[in-house]
């Protein structure tokens, strides 16, 4: 009786295995691929290296060799832990040639420890509640930013604007947000 028992389970186990395989043969390379590897990551190029959406906003940013006073003044002010958070946030992100135009005394200004309010004003500025992308970004909008103030947006077939400053590089997909490469610093208004 044991015997028929095991013969049994051997049977049934032999047709639980064929069926599983649904009649694949060695040769279908569909069957024989491991699914659980994902495809790889579409991203966008910023600075010569690629931008992934797996990645945070501060993440991404900080591998982008053009956005390096960013990361700096993000550092100073004490702001990456909470571009790092889930957000979602929208972040218009200077160049460092971006920098470079403003007047150097108004960096170190900025980049001094005792005036961190005011860079965090002015780094606040450049970031929206929400993940919008350049779809969701029409001529005449007005975005308000966690600053408090308001950003213009232009658009003009495919160039967007904000303040008038030029996005080179749109919709950089982070996983917290999105990004925008811009060619100029952007100031709140003054009080």
């Amino acid at each position: 009786m044991r015997k028929l028992v095991v013969m049994a389970l051997v049977a049934a186990f032999a047709i639980f295995v064929v069926a599983g395989c649904g009649g694949s043969t060695p040769t279908d390379t569909a069957a024989m691929t491991d699914s659980s590897t994902p495809p790889a990551e579409q991203g966008v190029e910023v600075g010569g290296e690629m931008m992934l959406p797996s990645l945070n906003i501060v993440e991404n940013a900080s591998n982008a060799p053009n956005l390096t006073t960013l990361v700096k003044a993000v550092t100073a002010a004490d702001l990456g832990e909470t571009l790092s958070g889930p957000g979602p946030f929208t972040v218009f992100a200077p160049t460092n040639d971006a920098f470079a135009k403003v007047d150097p005394k108004t960096i170190d200004f900025l980049l001094d420890p005792k005036n961190v309010k005011d860079l965090a004003s002015v780094l606040t500025y450049h970031v929206v509640p929400g993940a919008l992308t350049s779809a969701d970004l029409k001529d005449g909008d007005m975005l308000k930013t966690v600053e408090g103030d308001k950003l213009e947006i232009g658009v003009k077939g495919d160039q967007i604007t904000v303040n008038g400053n030029k996005v080179e590089t749109a919709d950089v997909i982070d996983s917290n947000g999105v990004s925008f490469v811009i060619d100029g610093v952007l100031t709140p208004p003054a009080k």
